[in-house]
Parts: C-alpha cells; structure tokens; sequence
C-alpha cells in the first residue's frame, strides 16, 4: 500500500505538481531526521543533514526507478550524507584549535536524580557509537534504533547479510566493552 502510494506520489512530483514533492516530504522528514540524529549523535548535524537530503530529493527523484521502496532509496541518501557529515565532523575536529567537545551544555532547573541518571547513560552511549567506525555504528544504528532486519539493511546497504551480522556482533562487543569500562 505504501509503495502504491509513494508511486503516486512521484509520478505526480514528475508531472510538474509540486505539491506531491511535499507531500513525500510530510511523510518521510521525520523519519529521515531521526535516522540522521542517530548516526550523527546531534541535532545541528542531523539537521543539515535532514536539508541536504531533501535537496537531493528534490533534484534527483527523476531517477527513482521504483525497484525498491521509496524510503530505501531515501535511506540510502541520508546514510551516504550521514556518514559524509562524519568524515567533516572528523577533518574540523582533526584541525580544531578548540579542544573543547561541547562548549554548550544547558540544563534545565527541574532535572531529577532519574533525569540525570538517563543523560548520562544516553551521553555515555553516544560516546560509545561515535567511537565505532562508520560501517559498524551504521548497521548498529539501524538494527537498535530503526528496528530493520539485516534483509532491509542489505537491500539499503548492498552490502551482504553476514557481513551486516559480522559489522554489529564487533559493534555490539565494542559498545558493552565502553559501557562496562573495559576499553
């Protein structure tokens, strides 16, 4: 039904009605955010990132062939620019004379004991993801946080199922070993 729908949907973008273009846009930017915010651990990232992609959307949608579904496609987008907003996070870092991480750290006046107790085991494994490498924390990511079978993973990736299996068994392994504060 979905993909009847979204085939709908960009036939009717590449008819000439705009509208449809934001139509799609309604129903996937969510999705596409919070896919981004996962990989990326931020807002301002996961935002640009969000923009960039619907750019890409908007320009590239002619050459959606429909052999998979809408948002794989679109997934395959995020990721790429996901994993591209890394290596320039990686380069401005490498080249940083700030070596502070977080310069900002509101709080607000009403946090609780169990408030506190969640950030810091969210901080901690956020932490922990953006010390594994792009191609494990990718796979993690959409495991944990997108809830995709490794059959959804290979398709968006084109990468093989027990490579995928490989990717996020040393993923998992590397994140309990940062929260147990073995590594």
């Amino acid at each position: 039904m979905e993909r009847e729908e979204d085939y709908i949907l960009v036939k009717r973008y590449l008819e000439g009605d705009e509208s449809a273009f934001n139509e799609i846009v309604k129903k996937y930017q969510k999705r596409i955010y919070w896919h981004a915010r996962q990989m990326l651990g931020n807002h301002l990232d996961a935002d640009e990132v969000t923009q960039e992609v619907l750019i890409v959307m908007y320009k590239k949608l002619k050459t959606f062939n429909f052999q998979s579904n809408l948002f794989t496609w679109i997934y395959k987008i995020v990721t790429t620019r996901s994993i591209n907003q890394i290596r320039r996070n990686q380069v401005k870092k490498f080249f940083s004379i700030n070596d502070e991480e977080n310069p900002i750290d509101i709080k607000s006046d009403n946090d609780i004991i169990e408030d506190l107790s969640n950030k810091e085991k969210i901080e901690r494994l956020n932490k922990a993801l953006e010390k594994l490498p792009s191609k494990q924390r990718q796979v993690f990511v959409m495991r944990n946080f997108d809830e995709l079978s490794y059959e959804e993973i290979s398709k968006i990736t084109g990468k093989s199922v027990g490579g995928l299996k490989a990717n996020y068994f040393h993923a998992l392994k590397k994140i309990m070993g940062q929260l147990d504060g073995k590594e």
